[in-house]
């Protein structure tokens, strides 16, 4: 469990001026020794215990909150919880009242492995703050402006009337917000852009966004197409996944857990599913890290090279995630046989621009190409008040 506690207000989401109280973590919930950690101001804290379930995570943040002074359960006046799958009804995100329950209870059967846990800390938060306003933020809510060609599977359409089979997409709070920055730091709004942009982590995906609206994206039904991830595939031909039941003999669950946890980077390198080691081992000489990074790359490449033809160009192309906004020889591998297409990379740019915003394409390169470090928390903050305040967002 992520929380983060934030001021802000019309005024100061206007001003880019959003203050941001305290932050922390809680991993490894139900066990005898969960991590935990929390920062606020100067103070930072790493302790292992007991949390054994979501509502004692939850109360365990604010514990923590009101020891370092930064807030006491009455100070929070609204809670923003990220819920993975909103289906094709939420368009935005929703203050969660009865209707809005139910809706995220019939998407679950979308995102079995995600929705579920988003209901315990939203359940969990609701006891202890019964007085706050309580908002979902949904993942693939920035993605239903897709038009239809681009979010349907060729497969017998009664499989979408009926079961609402579909790409959706997700990484929306994290796509919405570095287009929105982007536009920010260009003196504009996203409406005066067509932006390519790359969240890389430990899951990936890109997007194109055609003036401020998502036009395609590369996750699918699942976070499982598109991209090659840590663990999961991405892009699979189906007769694969057919032939390797029948070569393995397994089952369901055994093939779900194979492509969620032991494909991807990890799949291919044998070794690991973390890009710095795998940098680090084709340093050395590795030829299954090399590779893994070589097919990681290349399959980005590839979906910016569709996404410039599909929105035919793009102003700019951007790096997020915890591999886009740190690995500098990711992003200049993706990006060197582009400059047919105007993307063209300043090397010494490129090489300063870790975990820092800047604009790392050559001087008069046709398509700018930034890194900006994401903020999904503060999307999700900015929203849940301008749902409080019945606010559209930008």
């Amino acid at each position: 469990m992520k929380f983060q506690l934030i001021e802000t207000s019309p005024e100061q989401i206007a001003a880019n001026q959003d203050r941001q109280l305290a932050a922390g973590a809680i991993s490894k919930i139900g066990s005898a020794d969960s991590t935990v950690e929390f920062e606020a101001g100067i103070t930072k804290t790493k302790d292992t215990r007991a949390v054994l379930t979501h509502k004692d995570a939850i109360a365990e943040a604010f514990e923590l909150l009101k020891g370092s002074g930064a807030a006491t359960l009455e100070d929070v006046e609204g809670v923003g919880h990220r819920v993975v799958h909103g289906g094709e009804h939420f368009t935005e995100s929703a203050i969660i009242d009865d209707d809005t329950l139910k809706r995220i209870v019939a998407a679950s059967d979308l995102a079995p492995l995600h929705n579920p846990h988003n209901l315990k800390g939203y359940y969990a938060a609701k006891a202890l703050l019964p007085k706050a306003t309580h908002v979902a933020v949904f993942d693939t809510s920035f993605h239903q402006t897709m038009p239809p060609e681009a979010y349907v599977y060729a497969i017998p359409y009664l499989y979408y009337t009926r079961d609402k089979i579909r790409r959706y997409g997700f990484h929306g709070t994290s796509h919405r917000y570095v287009s929105y920055r982007f536009a920010y730091l260009h003196s504009g709004t996203r409406a005066n852009f067509k932006l390519i942009t790359c969240h890389l982590g430990n899951g990936c995906s890109v997007c194109a966004i055609r003036y401020g609206k998502s036009l395609d994206t590369s996750m699918g039904l699942t976070p499982m197409e598109g991209l090659i991830m840590g663990t999961r595939p991405g892009d699979l031909d189906p007769g694969a996944v057919m032939y390797m039941v029948s070569r393995a003999e397994m089952g369901l669950h055994e093939m779900e857990v194979t492509l969620n946890q032991y494909s991807g980077l990890y799949g291919i390198s044998g070794t690991s599913n973390d890009m710095r080691d795998l940098l680090d081992e084709a340093g050395k000489g590795s030829a299954r890290a090399q590779l893994a990074v070589d097919a990681f790359c290349y399959r980005v490449r590839k979906y910016i090279g569709a996404y410039f033809a599909a929105m035919d160009g793009a102003d700019a192309v951007i790096f997020a995630g915890g591999i886009g906004e740190n690995a500098a020889p990711v992003r200049e591998k993706i990006c060197q046989s582009l400059g047919s297409m105007g993307i063209r990379v300043d090397a010494a740019k490129n090489a300063a621009a870790v975990g820092v915003e800047g604009e790392i394409s050559q001087d008069g390169s046709p398509v700018k190409v930034w890194v900006i470090p994401t903020n999904e928390e503060l999307l999700i903050a900015r929203d849940t008040l301008r749902v409080i305040l019945k606010i559209p967002h930008p």
